[in-house]
């Protein structure tokens, strides 16, 4: 039977050309052709003045952060519900992680929880567009200037979703993007950080180079204590090609969610990724996400057993970041709510609208039989 994996790239003849090109002639002087050519590229679609390709977000987080001066003693604000990549890089500058509660329409960070959890400390905001949901842009950004604050949005998973006209990660100081093998775009793994700011970019072209300013002329020359987070120049060759493509791969999420929105709107007790009200907000549907109401006998691990029994693969949703033991915060109530009722389904690009039959079969049998 063939497995219908919760992701997979979608690579053509395209990307197969640039990477046999980047691997023959990529060498030497023309090492960086495709780093810059696909920096250039990813600046044209989002409309935004500076873009630098990493070896992953996590990295362009942890430049971002230390390029914002986040140090030791220093707090950072994020939601309770994300993946560990947002939170590690506070912890490795030394800095503390405070994790807040989420809305419970949108699964990311609640504004209100933001202001109730500012201190004296409080250096940054990271809001993280969950899943290719959107926060809300303008109360998080009115908060950052009301106290003085840096926001770095985290659009990991949010390349194709638009917040009011403006694409997912221009909107705040700095803005980051992961091209890991299960996002809409890859490079294998990988990531890019973006911004406005010249001098926010400046700096982090130096911490990307191990501290070098690629304005000195004098070779081996470090300026700073850096880090190593570049993207490889074959990596790059293939989000050349992605990029060519980002328009054709977005608009393939959205039909996948939407073949899955038709199926399960008629299923009383099951809830998906919200469709925004606002005309000008389109969401880029990464991950095609079903809650279970409470009203409904559920249980996760049951319903992600029965999808592997039928060769699917099923995702759970986030842990809450306060679950774990390396972190020591209070619970928080929607959070730890929403997450045990929480799967993510198969989305890659080429499923077929049978596979997207199977696995919601596999839901509807769960539901009668539980």
């Amino acid at each position: 039977m063939k497995r219908i994996p919760i992701n997979k790239p979608s690579i053509t003849s395209k990307e197969i050309e640039y990477v046999n090109d980047a691997i023959t002639h990529g060498w030497g002087e023309k090492c960086y052709d495709y780093i810059i050519r696909f920096e250039e590229l990813f600046k044209n679609h989002l409309e935004i003045n500076y873009a630098i390709a990493t070896s992953s977000c996590t990295g362009a987080i942890q430049m971002g952060l230390s390029a914002l001066g986040i140090t030791f003693g220093d707090e950072v604000i994020l939601a309770d519900i994300n993946w560990i990549a947002s939170a590690a890089p506070i912890s490795h500058l030394g800095a503390k992680p405070v994790l807040v509660d989420i809305l419970p329409d949108t699964w990311c960070i609640d504004p209100k929880k933001i202001k109730e959890a500012i201190t004296s400390k409080t250096k940054a905001i990271i809001a993280v567009h969950l899943y290719g949901n959107l926060c809300n842009m303008d109360e998080i950004m009115k908060i950052a200037r009301d106290y003085n604050l840096y926001v770095i949005e985290d659009a990991a998973e949010a390349i194709g979703s638009v917040y009011k006209g403006k694409k997912a990660g221009s909107i705040g100081d700095i803005g980051v993007f992961s091209f890991h093998g299960t996002k809409t775009i890859t490079t294998g793994e990988g990531g890019m950080f973006v911004t406005n700011n010249e001098k926010l970019y400046n700096k982090v072209n130096i911490l990307n180079s191990h501290g070098r300013n690629p304005l000195n002329q004098k070779q081996y020359w470090v300026e700073t204590i850096g880090f190593k987070y570049k993207m490889s120049n074959i990596q790059a060759a293939i989000g050349c090609a992605q990029i060519e493509r980002v328009e054709e791969l977005i608009n393939r999420k959205r039909e996948i969610f939407l073949e899955y929105f038709k199926l399960f709107k008629h299923l009383n007790g099951i809830l998906m990724n919200p469709i925004p009200k606002d005309k000008n907000t389109k969401y880029g549907y990464w991950m095609p996400t079903i809650i279970f109401d409470k009203k409904l006998i559920f249980n996760r691990e049951k319903l992600i057993k029965k999808f592997h029994d039928n060769n699917i693969d099923g995702r759970v949703f986030f842990y809450p970041l306060s679950m774990f033991p390396i972190f020591k915060a209070k619970k928080n109530t929607i959070s730890y709510d929403i997450y045990q009722r929480g799967v993510n389904l198969p989305s890659f690009n080429d499923i077929s609208h049978e596979e997207i039959l199977k696995v919601y079969n596999i839901v509807l049998d769960y539901i009668k039989t539980n």
